[in-house]
């Protein structure tokens, strides 16, 4: 098991926020040192989160995510950051730090180990949830997982990181307060302020005023919710619609959340016990979470109150409750088969309830909905959307709680994290009260940018080279590249024409009529008079070349390919890919 345990210690820069008037005052009493922080991804987007911070001749990286990909990038499985910032400076990179074990920040780690092994930090169970991502990829024996502690700290270069422990909607998550020779950086990962979290482990308000009154450099913080005004629910607001739905069902209850949703899951758990129901865990990722969180302690798994999916259509539908996974629609989880009645264990009755007890990921919605009208066909009742009390509750925090972090901190710099640029700029509109309380500048990013500080102060300082990495069938090997993916858009909007060409490799003369094949793409012409024309074209191509350019593979494809491509974009306003094939006999 390569998993160490760390003891306790005794983008172009879009926009420049508000500063305070006045030229800044310099870092007095520090070395004439730079920092620079490189967001990778996740900024001016939501997931692919992944910021590089250098420090001298040390780089350290926090999180490594992915995101799943939109409708333009056809057969693409995930994403990842383009790591080539840090391969470039592979002998400085010092490690990974993880705030938690969302997809969208550890994602990524099989794909950047595949590429530069360093050690990676973070809880217990974010390590352990990424240890199953190295194993699917075969990365695990060769990876160094380093375990810390919440509260604890590790040193990497010049760099000592402080696990900080805040409440979102997954178990063990952290903040992280890193000391540097310039300062201290505060990097939020992903929060909200829960007062009464599930599993009793408390927000670390102290740890956050206690770094502010020392004084913070700089501060980084989520902006997923800065849209929502208040404060986000807590975890537990969820239990009183769960406890409503159990007690007015009368056949199975189907619930669908996050792998990742412990906390949810607990809840699930109790709720069901409470009822008198057993309980089928379905879906790989969700039964791999459920075993990870049981076997660490963050879940308490009732005696008696699993049932295995085999024996799910022997248990009475009152007494059934089956947790899904495929919150988001995807083809092949197992809330998606159910929906279509093609799982194997499951299916779908009328009367049965199906609760998302979900997020809908921007993007996402025409797959979940799309899955939904599959539910309804079976004669099943949905509980989804906003509702109160609510089926599902954010993990981030909303403006107020945003206000919260950035009045405890209290920042000389601040960039927002974690959303699309409207979000981030509202969140750097958001801390201009702070101007009077020492903040100078507020900097909005995108991926790519480059932040810049020394003694002199922050500045915006360039590009780094960043951009996405696509991978098919979620494999390190299998990088999709843009050349693909446009082609792929090309076939799905204008189809594909393959003109069929036999020439005999002697004469340089065509043995035949040219046959023409097409897939995806209609002619305005009528069938056989496109093909008649078609071949028309091609053969008076072939008569104006010369026997040298006939002889001449990469030639008269490319020749035959632009000729006939006028034709068709001139007879039907469509593009489609001409892929021409050259026989010789």
């Amino acid at each position: 098991m390569p998993v160490t345990a760390v003891a306790d210690p005794p983008a172009t820069a879009s926009r420049q926020g508000p500063k305070a008037k006045g030229k800044p005052k310099p870092l007095v009493d520090v070395p004439d040192i730079k920092l620079q922080v490189v967001p990778l991804g996740g900024l001016g987007e939501f997931g692919m989160n992944c910021m590089a911070i250098c420090c001298g001749e040390d780089i350290l990286v926090v999180d490594c995510g992915m995101m799943f990909p939109d409708d333009g990038l056809l057969g693409v499985d995930i994403v990842t950051p383009d790591f080539t910032f840090l391969e470039e400076r592979r002998e400085q990179v010092r490690g990974v730090v993880l705030t938690h074990a969302h997809e969208d920040h550890i994602g990524g780690v099989p794909f950047l180990l595949g590429r530069l092994n360093v050690p990676v930090y973070g809880t217990e169970f974010t390590l352990a949830m990424v240890e199953r991502r190295l194993s699917e990829h075969e990365l695990l024996d060769g990876a160094s997982l380093r375990v810390v502690r919440a509260g604890a700290k590790v040193r990497l270069g010049c760099f000592e990181v402080d696990f900080i422990p805040v409440t979102h909607s997954t178990a063990s998550a952290s903040a992280l307060a890193i000391s540097t020779p310039l300062g201290v950086l505060i990097h939020t990962g992903d929060f909200k302020i829960d007062p009464t979290p599930v599993d009793n482990v408390l927000f670390g308000l102290h740890a956050f005023a206690e770094y502010g009154k020392r004084g913070v450099l700089l501060l980084m913080s989520d902006s997923t919710n800065v849209d929502r005004a208040g404060f986000s629910e807590s975890e537990r607001a969820v239990q009183p619609r769960l406890d409503e739905i159990f007690s007015s069902a009368d056949q199975r209850v189907v619930i669908s959340c996050f792998s990742s949703a412990i906390h949810r899951i607990q809840q699930i758990l109790d709720v069901s016990e409470e009822h008198g129901r057993k309980v089928a865990l379905l879906g790989r990722s969700l039964e791999s979470a459920t075993e990870t969180a049981h076997r660490l302690g963050l879940l308490n798994i009732p005696d008696g109150i699993l049932l295995r999916p085999d024996d799910i259509q022997g248990c009475a539908a009152n007494r059934l409750t089956a947790i899904v996974s495929g919150t988001q629609g995807e083809p092949m989880s197992a809330l998606s088969r159910i929906a279509v009645d093609t799982h194997r264990h499951l299916t779908l009755q009328r009367g049965d309830l199906v609760v998302h007890s979900a997020r809908i990921i921007p993007g996402r919605e025409k797959a979940i909905y799309r899955m939904f009208n599959h539910v309804a066909r079976r004669g099943a009742d949905i509980v989804y959307g906003n509702m109160n009390p609510p089926v599902h509750v954010s993990g981030h925090g909303s403006r107020e709680e945003l206000s919260l972090m950035l009045n405890l901190v209290r920042p000389r710099y601040f960039v927002p994290l974690h959303g699309e640029y409207r979000q981030l700029d509202r969140h750097a509109r958001l801390a201009q009260h702070l101007t009077h309380h020492g903040l100078e500048s507020s900097f909005v990013l995108e991926s790519g940018d480059i932040l810049e500080i020394d003694r002199d102060g922050a500045r915006k300082a360039g590009k780094a080279p960043v951009g996405r990495i696509c991978i098919d069938s979620g494999s390190v090997d299998e990088i999709v590249g843009d050349l693909v993916i446009r082609d792929r858009q090309h076939l799905s909007e204008d189809g594909i024409v393959l003109p069929i060409i036999t020439i005999n490799s002697h004469t340089g003369l065509c043995e035949r009529s040219p046959e023409i094949v097409s897939r995806g793409f209609a002619p305005a012409l009528d069938g056989d008079s496109f093909v008649s024309q078609a071949q028309k074209v091609i053969m008076e191509t072939l008569d104006r070349s010369t026997p040298e350019e006939r002889a001449d593979r990469g030639v008269i494809t490319e020749k035959v390919r632009a000729d006939l491509r006028r034709f068709l974009s001139r007879q039907s306003q469509r593009r489609p890919l001409v892929m021409p094939v050259i026989l010789e006999v």
